[in-house]
């Protein structure tokens, strides 16, 4: 709708200022009601733009209090649609099955050149990939083992998944493009292949 084509809708220009001059409070009332500063300045955006469409039968005099039944209102609509969204996720991922450990076979069957060059690795990068790529352990769990932080186990981790790429790239050649999914290079049974 188009509030300069159809003026009798809108808000009258003293109860627009008084909207404006309220602000700071009407984001504070909504950042004590919701679990973020941006989520209170979304609904007030939102707010807002509903307030100036439809708020032409307001009396300036009363704005304000009108201004906070609609904030209210668009409070209680979030957790509404929030709850709707977390049921639906819910009904979703109930669909899928829990997710299974592949077959000793099939873990043994998974390109045999890696776990090879994996121990090419320094040791610090061969057990920082051991710990969180298999064994799937978390970051935290690599720190406490290293004497490390967190943080610093993150760039070994990311460091480490570097140079394995390295060293299958320079292993494996054309085979390290398509994933390793069909591992056919020499590198799998023990001898570095040209690609």
């Amino acid at each position: 709708m188009n509030l300069e084509s159809n003026p009798s809708t809108a808000l009258s220009p003293e109860a627009v200022a008084q909207l404006v001059k309220g602000h700071r409070e009407f984001l504070a009332f909504l950042e004590r009601r919701v679990e973020s500063r941006a989520v209170a300045e979304d609904i007030l955006q939102t707010a807002f733009t509903r307030g100036l469409e439809r708020g032409s039968d307001v009396k300036d005099e009363k704005v304000v209090a009108w201004f906070y039944r609609v904030l209210r209102n668009a409070v209680i609509d979030h957790y509404r649609q929030r709850s709707t969204t977390a049921r639906a996720m819910e009904a979703w991922g109930r669909e899928f099955p829990d997710v299974q450990e592949p077959e000793a076979e099939l873990r043994q069957e998974i390109c045999r050149c890696v776990s090879g060059l994996l121990e090419t690795l320094k040791p610090e990068y061969r057990d920082a990939l051991r710990i969180v790529d298999l064994e799937e352990g978390k970051l935290k769990d690599l720190a406490q083992q290293s004497g490390i932080t967190a943080e610093n186990a993150a760039v070994r981790v990311h460091r480490a998944r570097a140079a394995l790429r390295r060293r299958i790239e320079q292993a494996c050649g054309t085979c390290s493009i398509h994933g390793c999914l069909d591992c056919s290079c020499e590198a799998s049974s023990g001898e570095q292949c040209g690609g």
